[in-house]
């Protein structure tokens, strides 16, 4: 006798997902008072991820941004929305308390803000019945098939804007096909960086006509126009004659192979600099312990110090100061890329007109790499001591960081515009169901 796999239909599915979902949820609500014994942030609010508490205000557009890099990535489409129809309220969820704090600093009151509410229906129907959207827009790959089945019930389209779709995650909604690909057939509109995500969106389920290629809104970041002003402060507080690199944005288990990496350097460079920013706030105290551990002299952000000239790490342990940061260093290495994170964002350090390193685990903006790469304007290492070889190259040589600098700027020039391609499509998918079968056209 041959025993066949029998593969849930969509509906069944969608059942046994919501009803593992509600059986998770304690465990959610437990995580997040866990994670609040670190970060108190976290066990604020809680009653708004149930829907509950205060009542969310109405509002035109929903836009969902998990973090603080989705909010960075959501700013240029958020200011555009807000330039074209400064009436229109939008309100933004987040899943972390840094990316709440990161919408507050942007965007003050303009936008209202709640956490994200769980995917299940009931707890969305209360979030829904309040906001009353008529559109919603998903920042990058996040795909929940509650939310995404009760706003095509409603008639409410959902945009699933500047998306990515690494190979990994391909095959892990894969192994869910079915369910992913009534999921997908619900968005109006994938907005896709890259043809390469656009073909795992389509081969997951995605109806072709409602996927579009419409490159990175990230190239269409626009700097403060004080960051200047405020990078030359900071490289004044770091003095000014010091060779300077960022690693922006570590994850836990690279910060030691980084801090092993500025001992090399400083063997051939003694009055280098590191200027080591983690990429949660809950890491803050372990890696000022462990820059302590690893004999090196350090300095906190937080308590503005200035640098001495014995001075080895400089700690970012405060929130929103990253852009000054790369502004003001020499190189920089972008963190989550060591390890196996996927890697974060390099356009912020490229369009300050820096040097640019990752690690080897760039997935979630291998598209954006790979052309960094291409144009000259960045270099992968695959260990902490290539990275160390080639920090010494860099702050050694002028000439060719501002080379390398400026290929950098050139590449983010000539990549502007899919915001303004993306505007033009979403303004066609208001009042449109998802499920007309018509694919999204201009309507300004």
């Amino acid at each position: 006798m041959v025993s066949r796999f029998v593969r849930p239909s969509p509906t069944a599915a969608l059942i046994l997902y919501t009803l593992l979902l509600r059986l998770a949820l304690p465990l959610a609500l437990a995580r997040l008072y866990w994670r609040g014994l670190r970060v108190p942030a976290y066990r604020h609010r809680v009653g708004e991820r149930l829907a509950w508490g205060a009542p969310a205000p109405r509002a035109g557009i929903w836009i969902h941004a998990v973090s603080v890099g989705e909010v960075q990535a959501a700013e240029p489409l958020i200011r555009s929305l807000l330039e074209r129809a400064p009436s229109r309220r939008i309100l933004v969820t987040t899943t972390t308390p840094t990316g709440a704090a990161r919408l507050r600093a942007l965007f003050g009151d303009a936008v209202s803000h709640r956490y994200t509410p769980f995917d299940l229906p009931g707890i969305l129907e209360r979030f829904l019945d309040r906001i009353r959207p008529r559109l919603a827009i998903v920042m990058e790959t996040e795909i929940w098939p509650n939310t995404l089945n009760l706003c095509a019930r409603r008639g409410i389209p959902v945009v699933l804007a500047n998306a990515r779709l690494s190979e990994r995650s391909a095959r892990g909604y894969a192994r869910l096909a079915g369910l992913t690909r009534a999921t997908l057939e619900r968005f109006a509109l994938i907005a896709a960086q890259a043809d390469a995500d656009a073909q795992r969106f389509i081969a997951l389920g995605a109806n072709p006509r409602r996927v579009r290629v419409m490159g990175s809104i990230k190239f269409d970041l626009s700097q403060p126009a004080d960051l200047p002003a405020r990078a030359r402060e900071m490289r004044r507080l770091w003095c000014e004659r010091r060779p300077v690199w960022v690693a922006a944005s570590t994850h836990e288990g690279e910060d030691g192979p980084l801090l092993e990496a500025h001992r090399r350097v400083l063997e051939r460079i003694p009055n280098a600099l590191l200027v080591l920013v983690p990429r949660h706030p809950e890491r803050f105290e372990h890696v000022a312990a462990l820059v302590e551990r690893h004999g090196l002299s350090l300095v906190r952000r937080s308590r503005h110090d200035a640098c001495r000239d014995e001075t080895a790490v400089f700690l970012g342990d405060t929130m929103g100061e990253l852009p000054i940061f790369l502004a003001a260093g020499d190189a920089a290495f972008i963190g989550g890329s060591l390890v196996p994170t996927g890697g974060h964002n390099p356009l912020e350090a490229a369009a300050a007109g820096v040097p640019v390193a990752t690690g080897p685990h760039t997935f979630n903006f291998a598209a954006i790499m790979d052309l960094l790469v291409r144009e000259g304007a960045a270099a992968r290492i695959e260990s902490a001591d290539a990275l160390a070889d080639l920090l010494i190259e860099w702050l050694t040589d002028a000439e060719r960081r501002a080379n390398i600098g400026a290929r950098g700027q050139r590449v983010i020039a000539r990549n502007r515009g899919a915001l303004v391609r993306l505007i033009d499509l979403i303004e066609g998918v208001v009042g449109k169901s998802p499920d007309s079968g018509d694919p999204p056209q201009a309507i300004i």
